[in-house]
């Protein structure tokens, strides 16, 4: 072991250690099965506590990386095989991970009213008569840099302002999407899925077929047996099933997805109320072949009646959207778009995801009796 705790960076301790030690599972450093080095080794290295070893632990489970047995230590449930990953049975561990279905009763927190409706008066004193005018087909640039920024410091993702679309609502860049890689493409979705994504590839006249979910994600026989050319996923919670991808699917998503050419559109669908301690990972982040798609929206951390969403290219997809779909007007509002970016920029937006996110995890603990 050769992990190295920076003490004066802006990152907390566990979340360096989580880090190093998640890259080293996915580099096969620790093979399927293998067990982790103890808290008390990894603290006398680095320098730390015990419970700082145990937090990182804790969060390697919760994502599907390892699993705590009892009297035992840590052991890997990652594992690849034959060059891609491939799904683990589950475990306790990782089940705490995996939001049911039924969790929890409330699944729409409401934003508060009140901070909503002072910002949009501090944008119409602010801006006047310039709310009236026409937005910048891709959208606002003050969203779409707010956005950027937030994306690097809470969903890990790196990307140019350039990269950012705006658009009312997951339906409307659905259809961006097809009108981007081709209706003539193949394309898959998980069955069961949000009802919406079938309809809008039927309505375009789009290729599609449909891949059944097993524990944890696609089932790994389908994938691969799939003509597909584009895999559109809610590897966080899709709905209705609740299903979340493993670590181990994730990666076996980012594999499929190296080969002729492939994209993988990521529908990020609720994650930012995960009851994780931790942002959770995005195929975006970890692509390394700049073929995935994000999109998300404010529909569940603010209101669906704002009808915004974005999404993020790749890179060397901009201009080619720029080329096929850049005459398209932008369907949101330039008001609505200058009220989100105040709220992202002046710490509203995620301090109201913050409140929720304890929330639940208050009430997931009362559930379990804790």
């Amino acid at each position: 072991m050769k992990y190295t705790i920076q003490k004066n960076d802006t990152v907390p301790a566990y979340l360096q250690l989580y880090r190093q030690v998640r890259d080293d599972i996915i580099k096969e450093l620790y093979p399927h099965n293998s067990k982790l080095p103890s808290k008390r080794l990894i603290a006398d290295e680095t320098g730390i506590s015990t419970v700082t070893v145990e937090h990182a632990y804790a969060l390697l489970c919760e994502e599907g990386y390892i699993e705590a047995r009892e009297r035992s230590g840590y052991f890997v449930i990652f594992r690849r095989e034959d060059g891609f990953a491939v799904p683990s049975a589950p475990t306790d561990s990782h089940s705490a991970h995996t939001v049911p279905v039924n969790y929890p009763a409330d699944t729409s927190p409401e934003f508060p009213f009140s901070v909503l409706t002072k910002t949009m008066r501090s944008i119409m004193n602010d801006f006047g008569e310039t709310i009236l005018d026409r937005p910048p087909d891709t959208g606002c640039t003050e969203l779409r840099e707010a956005i950027r920024q937030y994306l690097i410091r809470s969903r890990g993702i790196a990307a140019d302002t350039e990269q950012i679309v705006i658009g009312s609502g997951s339906e409307y860049l659905y259809r961006l999407t097809v009108g981007l890689l081709g209706r003539e493409a193949n394309y898959a979705i998980e069955t069961p899925s949000y009802k919406k994504i079938e309809q809008v590839y039927r309505a375009c006249e789009a290729n599609y077929e449909m891949l059944p979910l097993g524990h944890d994600g696609i089932e790994s026989s389908a994938l691969w047996a799939s003509t597909a050319d584009i895999l559109h996923i809610s590897p966080y919670r899709s709905f209705p099933s609740g299903v979340t991808a493993s670590a181990s699917k994730r990666h076996e998503y980012l594999h499929w997805a190296e080969k002729n050419g492939r994209y993988l559109i990521e529908d990020d669908f609720e994650s930012e109320f995960s009851v994780s301690k931790k942002p959770e990972e995005t195929l975006f982040s970890h692509s390394p072949g700049d073929n995935v798609i994000y999109m998300n929206t404010f529909s569940k951390t603010i209101s669906p009646s704002l009808r915004t969403g974005y999404m993020v290219l790749p890179k060397h997809l901009v201009p080619v959207f720029e080329h096929k779909l850049g005459f398209y007007s932008c369907t949101v509002p330039t008001f609505i778009q200058l009220v989100l970016a105040e709220l992202i920029a002046n710490g509203d937006f995620e301090r109201h995801i913050n409140r929720v996110r304890r929330r639940k995890r208050r009430e997931l603990q009362n559930k379990r009796g804790l």
